[in-house]
């Protein structure tokens, strides 16, 4: 096999004894398995040729981007196929606001390549540095602008594909509108490379916002927050972004991490929410004769009502860039706090937008029943139900951590949410899997998997949990 893939990309894209090392964990440092080898093709030919010589030797095949997954999903005794190579923005259609890139180009170099448009791709995330175009829609990645513009699924108009077959689908075109069959598009979007190989994406653009406008706001309650985002969204027609919120604790946890920064507000609150609004309009975005930002403005005015109205207890508006990426630094620390902490359970929900305190609440008083010595720490995509609830138990017990994530999943389940939001299945779900999806859903996904896969060599033993 090693001489074989050697003939398709060259001996030295062919990685094996310690050269496999960085390939045998994830970003979690929690779940690793020494690949067999790692290949790492150049293009969608050399992809198809490799999958064509697996299948046919029945040798299990994971597909790997940019290592950034949480739950194991690029990790494991297989032939390893990295795209990290293929990392081209082929073309950026500025009037069609498409995007046409491959599987291995990284998010932030998109980012880059759009505003030089004066567009934007708008899927962001902390690992958007290191993460890859094929990695966040094997995942359907969602991050802080879902609110606004959807999951990495509302973004892609177009993808190509290996089959396990070694067979290539092209799927590019850019149409908003295609009604011809089933739509395969989506069905490999989130499939986690069990289905297939994504190794290029046609991708959806938006103008870039002319002007932002962002403010930390500390309140007391949770209740209180919704109602303030729909009036706000109600105020600039739809124009918030994000809508994130951290509780005193996480707070706390990211000055301990970060001594250079700062407390949001003089005073402490139980709640703490960032919000930024995308202006468009050059009416809102241009700098007035009082040399002010008019969107600005428009939301120091808003909050300040809600003040004099007591419905919020403190707002800071970021007046310079530099206060902006202060307030993002902030809350894409996340995953930074939660790996500096040790043995974690990451509990990544999503619940109804008017259950995500009834949640929390009740996730709390479970907690303390079932590990009275654990702690948490809570961030949350609050425009669209995703909590990440990260535990930290008291001891490195799996049964514990098992307990834990059952009793989670059933307040989430009674709150007709799900337990998987934006992070995947991969292997630390499957036991969630197993438990919680509709069993003939589960039917279905599996004579799917076998009718496209049927040696089972893509990433086999990720997403669906044995029969």
């Amino acid at each position: 096999m090693i001489e074989q893939l050697a003939a398709i990309v060259g001996e030295k894209h062919v990685l094996t004894g310690a050269d496999r090392a960085p390939y045998a964990n994830d970003i979690s440092g929690t779940r690793e398995a020494m690949p067999l080898a790692v290949v790492r093709p150049a293009d969608t030919a050399e992809v198809s040729a490799i999958v064509r010589l697996a299948n046919d030797m029945k040798i299990p095949v994971i597909p790997v981007a940019g290592r950034s997954g949480l739950c194991g999903g690029a990790v494991g005794e297989a032939l390893i196929v990295s795209v990290e190579r293929m990392t081209a923005i082929r073309e950026i259609r500025a009037d069609a606001r498409t995007a046409v890139v491959e599987a291995g180009a990284i998010l932030s170099d998109i980012h880059d390549a759009a505003e030089a448009q004066d567009l934007v791709f708008p899927l962001t995330f902390g690992a958007k540095g290191s993460a890859r175009v094929g990695g966040f829609l094997a995942t359907n990645a969602g991050g802080s602008n879902v609110l606004r513009y959807g999951n990495t699924r509302d973004l892609v108009l177009g993808i190509e594909a290996v089959l396990p077959t070694g067979e290539v689908v092209d799927l590019m075109s850019g149409l908003h509108k295609n009604n011809s069959g089933y739509d395969l598009r989506h069905l490999l979007i989130g499939s986690e490379g069990t289905l297939g190989i994504i190794t290029a994406a046609t991708l959806k653009l938006h103008p870039k916002p002319g002007a932002y406008a962002t403010a930390m706001i500390g309140m007391q309650s949770l209740s209180d927050a919704l109602p303030l985002l729909n009036e706000v969204q109600r105020e600039t027609a739809g124009s918030v972004e994000a809508f994130e919120y951290m509780p005193d604790r996480y707070i706390e946890d990211h000055i301990a991490l970060n001594p250079a920064h700062k407390r949001p507000f003089d005073t402490a609150y139980p709640v703490n929410i960032l919000i930024e609004i995308g202006a468009l309009a050059p009416r809102d975005c241009q700098v007035n004769d009082a040399g002010e930002i008019p969107i600005v403005s428009y939301l120091e005015d808003i909050l300040g009502r809600y003040l004099e109205d007591g419905r919020i207890d403190d707002a800071v508006v970021a007046k310079t860039e530099a206060q902006r990426k202060e307030m993002w630094a902030r809350r894409e620390a996340a995953a930074e706090i939660a790996t500096g902490r040790g043995v974690r359970l990451t509990n990544d929900v999503a619940v109804p937008l008017d259950q995500i305190e009834t949640f929390l609440t009740r996730a709390d008083a479970v907690l303390a029943e079932v590990d009275a010595g654990a702690e948490t720490s809570v961030v949350s995509h609050l425009g669209d139900g995703n909590v990440h609830y990260t535990v930290f138990p008291s001891q490195a017990d799996p049964e514990l951590k098992e307990t834990i994530m059952e009793r989670v999943e059933d307040i989430v389940l009674d709150l007709r949410g799900s337990f998987s939001a934006e992070h995947g299945i991969g292997t630390a779900k499957l036991s969630s899997m197993q438990r919680r999806k509709d069993p003939a859903a589960l039917a279905a996904m599996r004579a799917i998997k076998a009718a496209l896969d049927p040696n089972g060599i893509m990433n086999p033993g990720k997403v669906l949990p044995p029969a």
